[in-house]
């Protein structure tokens, strides 16, 4: 370390002193040299050395920040990470080619340090270029309300052991009636040697014999946020060092490191090295002077499975690109510790293999590899022991296996997979996932253990019972960086699992939801479950078995009944919506007695229906003209059989784009009577006008429909025509468009829905229901009367105040999104320091809708 330090010091004098590029260039190419080398606590120390001196091109400064922020990455300092990548973000601007993925990097950081709204928006500007990644669209999605992971949180009970130390701590296996770890303790015998990638010491495997033996503390930990909220300075005496030496996030073929726990030291958090609880160094046959790591033991603790760096003999050896791998090896007890230590017949010295676990058969053998072939960086594996011979891996696949990393498997006394991924949508970094598995085939949907269990670090090497009653797992949550320490759990109350639904009940034709109706479906037991919906028109079910098809049944008083399926095949954490629109039957006209009324008031039904239609057409036919003066489009009806009388007079209007105010032609307009439900279409000619001859004294809706395009619509009151016709100009909105939604109010300082700005939130989730495609950002604006932090916080509370309306309506979250911009977006001139009137400081307290997506 001191000759390190004599090293990048000198370099640095001589920047300062020559003040030339030499000086420099040798700064980044220290820099290189290292990260190329895997040393990335030293690669730091030269690119942040380097970009503090002038000279350097912007490319060059791009290049540098780029691999400093990935550095930062692999050493586990998220909060420096942040900071360089926020940089590259601000000053870079659109990032193209292999930079792509600092948008994907800098999303994680983000939520690593708990600041989900910002990973989602880094997620999306992700998944815009690279939209065949998942991870982008997952992330974001839950990212929407993280709160969907908290459903269990006070259902387990978590505490920290006293076997901990300030050096890595990490992946409990049991063995007999105790424990096995990996650590990097300090208490080796023999010269300490240090791992290049962080400075830290190798890991060895440590046994405590008696788990009663262990102490504890309420952890308290576990929520999925993080209080740290500034980034640290790195302290130049003792940096952040270490990283979880878990195979790295890198294609197949790349530079991947054996490198599977981690360590943090830093100077004055008074945490010692030595543990509460002492735990002895495992047999020394085992233990070497590289990497060991996971391990996994037989029942009758006859065999261990284990993982070590490519060592044997005494010898190292490494792959084609001088990279010292990752091996499994098997060894038999004795007396004196293990012997006949062999490797795996499917090791190679070109990729890693680790992490081992046994299926409760002993026959599978399941482990984390990043051998060619895979999906991502590293991926779970599984091969048959037949208790002589190995069979190939086989690739669990993409249900388990993401573009991301899996790793750190567990297969508990019913077979059913645990490990961890940092590829599947979570909290941050490395979450805990649960899959149920026949034989080597998963089953159903993987499931995100939730908080606390998973924090926004890493959370990983899960031990447990079958049903998830008592365990152990791995954390850095408590001091974060690369200082993992093991955790107990206990479960202390049923867990809610399943596939939760909400189903939406409303008038097909008027989209207001309904109360009262009856949803009637089986349970699995066979069992007919009835359920009435609530004031919201809503229905919530909790706990469906996963990978079954549903029939739910809708019926109430004055409407047809109506049966919609359901799968729960793909169901997630998230909760799943269900819309059942319901129809009042439709009246049946007795023809006979029609036509008697017909021949008594001297009229003939058809001719009158046909006379009103054609009289429409035959207007636009004979003149070509509206008495506007612009030619109109073709114009057609459909009517039922009621008898259109009365006064008629002209409703006409313009279709224009909500954004431009530009027209639209070729727009479909339909006019609704509510008096008889008749309806007449016409197209808009290029300069967007439409007219209509209509009844007064009818009430009639106006809307128009155009393929990728949407629109609100426009209601005619009672029209009456002694005073002439009636203009309804009706605007269309597309993706990119914002829409002002009106009337929506709150309390002042408060973010609860008054019941005022209810009715216009359900005029929203009526366009939504008529849009079934369209996705929509929720966005809430103040005005500058308040301090900005106040502002800002209050205009995202109401934003998700909004959004959760229309969920609790029927809508998906994966339609939804929301933001708050508390006074930064102002309409007009009244910003801080500007005396405005209140029309003018109304005006930017607004509530809008950005379409983000029509079909």
């Amino acid at each position: 370390m001191i000759v390190r330090k004599k090293i990048i010091g000198a370099l640095v004098v001589a920047a300062l002193l020559g003040g030339n590029a030499k000086a420099q260039d040798a700064l980044l190419k220290t820099g290189e040299h290292h990260y190329e080398n895997l040393s990335y606590s030293k690669a730091i120390d030269a690119f942040e050395a380097a970009l503090k001196k002038k000279g350097l091109t912007e490319q060059q400064k791009l290049a540098t920040k780029i691999k400093l922020g990935d550095s930062y990455c692999k050493i586990k300092d998220s909060q420096n990470a942040e900071r360089v990548y926020a940089e590259v973000i601000n000053t870079a601007g659109e990032l193209s080619g292999e930079n792509i993925a600092v948008s994907l990097k800098y999303a994680q950081v983000l939520a690593s340090n708990g600041k989900y709204r910002e990973a989602q928006e880094m997620y999306e500007k992700y998944t815009r270029k690279v939209e065949d990644d998942p991870r982008g669209k997952g992330f974001s999605k839950l990212y929407n309300d993280v709160s969907v992971l908290s459903k269990n949180a006070n259902c387990y009970k978590v505490d920290y052991l006293s076997i901990n130390t300030n050096s890595a701590d990490f992946s409990p296996a049991y063995y007999k009636n105790g424990l096995v770890f990996v650590s990097n303790r300090h208490n080796s015998v023999g010269v300490r040697r240090v791992f290049g990638w962080n400075e830290t010491p190798f890991l060895d495997l440590f046994f405590l014999d008696d788990v009663s033996a262990i102490g504890g503390q309420a952890a308290g930990l576990g929520t999925g946020s993080s209080d740290i909220k500034t980034p640290r300075k790195r302290n130049s005496r003792s940096s952040v060092v270490g990283s979880d030496e878990y195979t790295t996030p890198t294609s197949n073929d790349s530079r991947t490191i054996g490198n599977y726990g981690g360590m943090n030291v830093m100077a004055g958090l008074g945490y010692g090295d030595r543990p509460v609880t002492e735990s002895e160094r495992f047999g020394g046959s085992i233990n070497s002077k590289y990497h060991e790591g996971p391990a996994a033991f037989f029942k009758d603790a006859s065999k261990v499975i284990f993982t070590r760096n490519n060592f044997n003999n005494g010898k190292a050896k490494r792959s084609s690109d001088g990279i010292n791998k990752l091996k499994l090896y098997m060894g038999d007890a004795n007396k004196d510790g293990w012997k006949n230590i062999k490797e795996l017949p499917f090791n190679s010295d070109e990729y890693s293999t680790g992490h081992p676990a046994l299926a409760a058969n002993e026959k599978l053998l399941f482990f984390a590899s990043d051998m060619p072939g895979g999906f991502g960086g590293t991926d779970i594996y599984v091969s048959r022991y037949d208790g002589g011979n190995w069979s190939a891996p086989i690739n669990l696949g993409k249900t388990v296996n993401s573009k991301g990393n899996e790793m750190f498997p567990f297969a508990d006394e019913k077979g059913n997979l645990y490990f961890s991924s940092d590829g599947h949508a979570g909290l941050g970094d490395l979450d805990i996932f649960f899959v149920q598995m026949d034989g080597t085939t998963s089953k159903g949907q993987v499931i995100n253990l939730g908080s606390p269990i998973n924090s926004s670090k890493d959370d990983f090497g899960i031990v447990t019972d079958a049903f998830r009653k008592a365990g152990y797992f791995s954390s850095n949550r408590k001091r974060g960086g690369v200082d993992d320490d093991i955790y107990k759990f206990d479960r202390e109350c049923e867990l809610k699992e399943g596939c939760d639904l909400i189903i939406a009940i409303y008038d097909a034709e008027t989209k207001m939801p309904l109360d009262n109706a009856t949803v009637f479906y089986e349970d699995k037991e066979g069992h007919m479950i009835e359920i009435m919906s609530d004031a919201d028109g809503s229905v919530k079910i909790e706990g469906l078995e996963q990978d079954v098809e549903f029939a739910f049944r809708a019926t109430r008083d004055g409407y047809g009944a109506n049966t919609v399926s359901f799968s729960t095949k793909d169901c997630d954490n998230e909760t799943s919506r269900l819309e059942i629109p319901m129809s009042r039957p439709k009246p049946v006209v007795d023809s006979t007695a029609l036509a008697k009324n017909d021949k008594a008031n001297g009229t003939n039904t058809a001719n009158a229906q046909n006379g009103y239609a054609g009289e429409n057409t035959t207007q636009s036919q004979q003149s070509g003209k509206s008495e506007t003066g612009t030619q109109q489009g073709e114009q057609t009806s459909t009517t039922n059989t009621s008898v259109l009388t009365g006064n008629t007079c002209t409703i006409r209007g313009r279709v224009m784009t909500q954004g431009t105010k530009q027209a639209v032609d070729g727009v479909l307009v339909t006019l609704r009577s509510e008096c008889d439900n008749t309806t007449q279409t016409a197209f808009t000619d290029v300069t967007g006008n439409y007219e209509f001859i209509i009844v007064e004294g009818c009430d009639y809706t106006v809307e128009g429909s155009k393929d990728n395009l949407g629109s609100k619509g426009k209601r005619v009151r009672k029209l009456n025509c002694k005073k002439g016709g009636v203009t309804a100009d009706i605007y269309m909105f597309g993706t990119g468009d914002i829409v002002q939604v009106d009337n929506i109010y709150f309390d002042y300082g408060k973010c609860d829905l008054r019941s005022d700005a209810r009715s216009e939130l359900d005029k929203l989730v009526t366009i939504m229901r008529k849009y079934p495609k369209m996705r929509i950002e929720l966005r809430s604006h103040t005005d500058s009367r308040s301090e900005s932090d106040f502002n800002q916080k209050i205009s995202e509370g109401r934003a998700k105040a909004s959004a959760n309306y229309l969920l609790k309506r029927g809508i998906s979250r994966s339609r939804i999104e929301y933001a708050g911009y508390g006074e930064s977006i102002p309409v007009n001139s009244c910003v801080d320091g500007v005396e405005c009137t209140e029309e003018q400081h109304a005006q930017n307290r607004r509530t809008e809708i950005k379409i983000l997506q029509m079909n």
